[in-house]
C-alpha cells in the first residue's frame, strides 16, 4: 500500500486526527504493515514515533534497522496507568516533535490493555476519546492490537473505536465505528460491590467542607498505603466534593468504602450533572489553566476509575454522582 500518495486510500486528508487499528495475527502482518507506513512518511517528510510493549519493539528494530529518525519512547512513557496522562503525553509528542506545517507525526502505539474487564473498558473509553482529544493536533495514529494474545473483547472494541482499519495491502473504514460521543454513551458504568455494604464514613448533606475534609483525611490515615496515593485521591475527593457544592444542588452526599486492595467514594449532588461524554480527559478551558474547570480533569488523573452516573444513583430525585476509585498495591 502506498502510505505517502497524497489522498486517497493510503492518505488521511489534511486536519483532523486520523485513528487506524491493525489487528493482525502474525508477525509478518505487524512488519508489513508499520514499516512502510514509517519509512513512506519519513520519506514525505513525517516524524516518526513508536510507543509499544517490549517484545513489539524489538521485532521493529529488527525489521526497521537503527534508524535515528524514528523515535523509539518506552510504552509507560506514553501510556500512564491513567487516560488523561496518556492524552497529555501524545500532545507532547505532537508538539516535541512537529516536523513542520505540512507534516505529521506518525505513531506506532500499543496499550497494556491490562488483566481484568474493568482495565479493559478504561482503555476502551480512552480509544473512543481520543478521536475527538486529538483533534487538530498533527497526529497519525496506528494502534496495534495482537489478536493471538488479546482478549477477544478487547479487539472487538478497536473496531468500534476505530475509523479505520489497516493491513499490508490497504486502509479502508471500520464498519463497526462508532461516533466517539455515541459509542462513550453507551458504555456501561461497571458495578462495584461495595456500595450494596455499609460505607466506612458517610455525610448526608454537606455544609462544612472543611470539617468534611478532615474526616475524610481521617478515615484514608488508616490505610497501609503509601501517603502520595492517599493524598492524591483526598486531593481528588476534594476537587469532586467542592463541585458539587459550587456547582451542583443540594444535598451534596459522600459515601466512603475502603476495602485490601481499593477505596471508592461516592460523591453525589441534585443538580442536572453533565452531558459532555468528553468531560474530564483535558480541562475544560482548554490551555488557560487559570480559567479553572479542572476539578474532574485532575480527578481522572489522579484516581484509577472515574465513573459518572445519572440519577438513578442518587438518593432521591435526579441528581448525579461521581464515583471515585483508588487501586491500592
Amino acid at each position: 500500500m502506498n502510505w505517502t500518495a497524497t489522498g486517497g486510500v493510503g492518505h488521511p486528508a489534511p486536519g483532523g486526527f486520523p485513528h487506524d487499528a491493525l489487528l493482525y495475527d502474525t508477525v509478518d502482518d505487524l512488519v508489513g504493515t508499520v514499516t512502510p507506513f514509517l519509512t513512506d512518511g519519513l520519506a514525505a517528510g513525517d516524524a516518526a514515533v513508536v510507543a509499544v510493549r517490549p517484545g513489539t519493539a524489538a521485532v521493529l528494530r529488527e525489521a526497521l534497522g537503527a534508524d535515528p529518525r524514528i523515535l523509539v519512547l518506552d510504552e509507560t512513557v506514553a501510556y500512564d496507568r491513567r487516560a488523561p496522562a496518556a492524552i497529555t503525553a501524545f500532545r507532547r509528542v505532537a508538539e516535541e516533535n512537529a516536523p513542520g506545517a505540512s507534516g505529521r507525526v506518525r505513531v506506532v502505539g500499543e496499550i497494556d490493555f491490562g488483566p481484568t474487564e474493568r482495565d479493559w473498558l478504561e482503555w476502551e473509553r480512552y480509544e473512543a476519546v481520543i478521536n475527538e482529544a486529538l483533534r487538530g493536533w498533527n497526529l497519525w495514529g496506528v494502534c496495534l492490537y495482537d489478536t493471538g494474545r488479546l482478549p477477544a473483547p478487547v479487539t472487538e472494541a478497536g473496531r468500534r473505536t476505530h475509523r479505520q482499519l489497516v493491513t499490508p495491502t490497504s486502509r479502508t473504514p471500520s464498519p463497526g465505528f462508532t461516533d466517539p460521543a455515541l459509542h462513550l454513551r453507551s458504555m456501561p458504568v461497571p458495578d462495584e460491590p461495595l456500595e450494596r455494604t455499609p460505607p466506612r464514613f458517610a455525610a448526608a448533606d454537606v455544609a462544612d467542607f472543611i470539617g468534611l475534609r478532615h474526616e475524610v483525611a481521617t478515615e484514608l490515615s488508616a490505610l497501609t498505603a503509601p501517603a502520595d496515593l492517599v493524598e492524591d485521591f483526598l486531593l481528588a475527593v476534594d476537587e469532586m466534593t467542592s463541585n458539587a457544592v459550587r456547582h451542583g444542588r443540594p444535598p451534596v452526599g459522600l459515601r466512603l468504602w475502603t476495602a485490601p486492595d481499593r477505596v471508592v467514594c461516592t460523591i453525589t449532588d441534585g443538580g442536572p450533572g453533565w452531558d459532555d461524554p468528553f468531560a474530564g480527559y483535558g480541562p475544560a478551558h482548554g490551555e488557560d489553566l487559570s480559567r479553572g474547570g479542572m476539578g474532574l480533569w485532575l480527578a481522572r488523573q489522579l484516581c484509577d476509575y472515574v465513573d459518572l452516573r445519572g440519577g438513578e444513583h442518587h438518593e432521591g430525585d435526579g441528581g448525579i454522582s461521581v464515583r471515585l476509585t483508588l487501586r491500592l498495591p
